[in-house]
C-alpha cells in the first residue's frame, strides 16, 4: 500500500486552502498511484479568531456538509483513494471540534475522531497556547479498515497533540491499529526538541507504521500575533525507522506500507503478548 502525506501552509481563509491542497493532492497523487493520502491538521482554517473559526467551520452530515466535507469526499471518489482528511473544524451548535475525517474510493466517509487532548501548553520560549479556549474535547477513540480485500489494513486515528500521550495509541494498538495517522500542527520550537522522537516512540510502541502530514509556514492567531509551524511531515515504520520525510517547503512524501514487515515487526518482539500476559498477572 503506497502511502502519502501532505505538507502545506494553510492560513484562515478555507477556499484559499482547498484551492491550495487541491493543486497539492493532484500533483502527489497523477501518477504515483497511491493507496492512502493524508492530510495536515486544521488545514481548513489555521489561526485567526474563535468567531472566524466558527464561520470556517462546518456542521457535517447527517445534518448538514459543508465545503471541505464535499472536497474531500469528491477527492476521495475522483481518485479512487482513501482520503485521510487531516483535521478540519466541525461545529455542533456553539462548540468547535478539532476532527478527523476518512473518506473510502467511493466517497463513503469510513470514520470520525474528534481530537481528545488539546494543546493547553506554555512552551520554553514562552508563547502560551490554551486549545481548550477555542475547541470542545473528544472522547473516543477511532479505526476503520482500509485496503483492498485480502490486503486490508487498521487505520488508526490521532491528532498532533495526542502523540504526548501513549496510552491513547496504546489503546489504538489494542483495537487492531496497523497504521497511525498523526496530523499535525507542530509549533516550530516543540517541533525541533519532541516531534521526530515522540513519532518514532510510538512507532516502536505500537509496532504500526505512522503516517505524520505537518503544516508549516506561518499563519496568525487571534490576536494577530504570527505562529510558526514547523513542518518535517514523517512516516516511519513499525521498527522505528524513517521511511520518508520532508523538510520546511510544501511538499509530499511517500512510503510502501510492507503488511509483511509489520507481522515480522511483531513476532520477533511480541510486544502485544507480554502486555496481555502482564494484565492476567503473570509477569511484573
Amino acid at each position: 500500500m503506497r502511502a502519502i502525506a501532505i505538507q502545506c501552509a494553510p492560513g484562515a481563509d478555507k477556499q484559499a486552502n482547498i484551492a491550495q491542497l487541491e493543486e497539492l493532492i493532484a500533483r502527489a497523487a497523477g501518477d504515483r498511484r497511491p493507496a492512502l493520502v493524508s492530510l495536515p491538521e486544521m488545514w481548513s482554517c489555521l489561526g485567526a479568531s474563535r468567531e472566524h473559526k466558527l464561520v470556517q467551520s462546518e456542521t457535517l452530515p447527517p445534518a448538514a456538509s459543508g465545503p471541505a466535507y464535499r472536497f474531500l469526499q469528491q477527492t476521495a471518489r475522483r481518485l479512487g483513494i482513501v482520503l485521510h482528511g487531516g483535521s478540519i473544524g466541525e461545529r455542533e451548535g456553539d462548540t468547535l471540534y478539532n476532527t478527523t475525517l476518512v473518506f473510502g474510493p467511493d466517497g463513503a466517509e469510513l470514520a470520525r475522531y474528534r481530537k481528545i487532548h488539546l494543546f493547553d501548553a506554555t512552551t520554553p520560549g514562552g508563547q502560551g497556547y490554551r486549545e481548550s479556549s477555542l475547541f470542545g474535547a473528544g472522547s473516543a477513540l477511532a479505526t476503520c479498515r482500509i485496503g483492498a480485500p485480502g490486503a486490508e489494513l487498521t487505520l488508526g486515528l490521532s491528532i498532533c497533540y495526542d502523540l504526548r500521550f501513549p496510552e491513547l495509541y496504546a489503546g489504538l494498538r489494542a483495537a487492531g491499529a496497523d497504521v497511525i495517522v498523526v496530523p499535525s500542527a507542530f509549533t516550530v520550537e516543540t517541533g525541533q526538541a519532541h516531534w521526530e522522537i515522540l513519532l518514532r516512540a510510538r512507532a516502536i510502541e505500537t509496532q504500526c507504521w505512522i503516517v505524520a502530514a505537518a503544516t508549516t509556514g506561518t499563519h496568525h492567531d487571534g490576536a494577530g500575533r504570527p505562529r510558526a509551524t514547523y513542518g518535517h511531515s514523517l512516516i516511519c515504520d513499525p521498527w522505528g525507522r524513517v521511511a520518508a520525510a520532508a523538510g520546511t517547503s510544501e511538499a509530499a512524501i511517500e512510503a510502501v506500507i510492507d503488511t509483511g514487515q509489520i507481522a515480522e515487526v511483531r513476532a520477533a518482539m511480541n510486544l502485544a503478548g507480554s502486555r496481555e500476559a502482564r494484565k492476567q498477572g503473570l509477569v511484573f
